[in-house]
């Protein structure tokens, strides 16, 4: 059974289609000009996770989008990471597996150099195309909509800042120009959909938004969006670079600061969420050892590789599943820490496409022991990679309330429950497991796993015990 069936309706928010005929924007948030709560007291936010599709953008990924906001009517969309595909084919003249590697072979000729600007230029607009048919639903509704990015974004050959000024080409992308800091304005010279919202900047996919209460006499939570990183030199996955834990620690209290001074009572940071596209290692926190013969038993990733997991039940949330091991960077960054003493109440990763589970677990900042972090794990969004079975691809809903802002309730919005029956050539949903999933990232996400692969996934998965 999905989250969404297995919930209590009580904790569960309550969705309903657009009124037909109603042209205003769907995002209530649009029609007042900034994010805030409503008069019913709620604010709702969308995030669609690992897209992961090339320029040709799958029928049902955008069906699914198209039928989350009409049902939900967000505030705002969030895309948090792996939007583009960057080892797609089509980016061939152009991808880089790492950051750091060099650009595809060629000689140095000016007519090469030529070759390689040609084709930047093509990448630059199948990039344009495929941002345009994930938004054009976000255009039509008249919801705003933000990005962080992944550890396959770049791989096209374009880095973050240049995929994220293609985005703030679109209509209703709030990422702010690195020079905004609190301060609403215009975005490339164009209105923004919401003229009057404040937003701090860091570095491309490193910001934060803020949320008022209705009234607009103070703000109620800030929304961070960090750039996880991508890929470490010394092997797995990277973590987000010192600035952005640097702002990740500062901006909740510089939000606290420029609250008006009757609203500045407390603790001194204003309370966020972040959404990333990387978990952290305490995502594992979440998770029971259990033997490798235990029924839905998973083998973790990298440094948890050789133990094997279930879902802990009395840790997190009915219709939480684990499909595939926590693919969490190595090295500990501190990001956990930092979220425990700035003050931060949940944290939504993606990067695993075959999770979805929601827990909690102790904030662990010495200050106050009952004060916990919710976690939570966002399956794939699209179908152009593999993943849960289709019917199983969803978004994920938030919706926060005044009374409770700091507690949100979340739901799974699959496409078998919200569409139906997927149109497209059925994607890959092959077992990502430990024993399909190799100790360092580079897999071709497009080819399904032969046998003999698989015999000797289990073979080395056995060497490593």
């Amino acid at each position: 059974m999905t989250e969404m069936q297995h919930a209590d309706k009580a904790t569960r928010p309550r969705i309903q289609p657009a009124e037909e005929g109603d042209d205003r924007p769907l995002s209530v948030s649009a029609r007042l000009g900034r994010l805030q709560f409503h008069q019913s007291g709620k604010f709702r936010v969308l995030q669609f996770a690992d897209i992961q599709d090339g320029p040709d953008v799958s029928k049902d990924t955008v069906k699914l989008i198209e039928a989350s906001v009409d049902a939900t009517r967000p505030d705002l969309v969030i895309f948090s990471g792996n939007q583009i595909a960057g080892y797609d084919p089509a980016y061939a003249q152009t991808t880089r597996k790492r950051r750091w590697s060099a650009r595809p072979a060629g000689d140095a000729s000016k007519a090469s150099e030529e070759r390689y600007a040609a084709a930047l230029e093509r990448t630059r607009g199948l990039v344009r195309q495929t941002i345009g048919r994930l938004v054009q639903p976000l255009a039509e509704h008249g919801i705003p909509w933000a990005v962080t990015f992944g550890n396959h974004d770049f791989q096209c050959g374009l880095d973050n800042a240049e995929i994220e000024g293609i985005c703030r080409e679109f209509p209703g992308c709030l990422n702010p120009a690195r020079e905004e800091t609190a301060d609403a304005g215009t975005r490339d010279g164009r209105e923004a959909m919401l003229p009057d919202q404040p937003a701090y900047a860091c570095a491309p996919g490193t910001f934060a938004l803020l949320v008022s209460d209705v009234d607009r006499t103070h703000d109620v939570l800030g929304l961070v969006l960090l750039d996880s990183g991508d890929y470490a030199r010394s092997g797995g996955y990277g973590s987000p670079s010192a600035a952005a834990l640097r702002f990740l620690a500062d901006v909740p209290e510089r939000m606290w600061a420029a609250r008006p001074q009757e609203g500045r009572d407390g603790a001194g940071k204003l309370p966020c969420m972040v959404f990333q596209h990387f978990p952290v290692a305490q995502y594992y926190q979440l998770l029971k050892p259990v033997a490798a013969t235990a029924a839905r038993a998973i083998e973790g990733y990298r440094d948890f590789a050789g133990r094997h997991f279930v879902l802990d039940e009395d840790k997190t949330q009915p219709g939480s599943y684990l499909g595939e091991g926590v693919s969490c960077p190595d090295a500990d960054s501190g990001e956990f820490a930092i979220l425990g003493k700035s003050g931060y109440f949940a944290i939504s990763a993606g990067h695993d496409h075959r999770n979805a589970f929601v827990g909690s677990i102790a904030a662990g900042d010495g200050e106050d022991e009952d004060r916990r972090i919710m976690m939570v794990a966002s399956p794939t969004s699209g179908f152009g990679s593999y993943g849960p079975v289709p019917e199983k691809r969803a978004a994920r809903l938030f919706e926060f309330d005044i009374r409770h802002p700091y507690e949100p309730r979340t739901q799974l919005l699959e496409y078998g429950e919200l569409v139906g029956k997927p149109s497209a050539g059925r994607p890959y949903a092959y077992g990502m497991t430990s024993e399909s999933k190799p100790d360092a990232e580079g897999m071709d996400l497009l080819h399904r796993p032969t046998w003999w692969g698989k015999v000797l996934g289990r073979l080395a998965a056995l060497v490593r015990r």
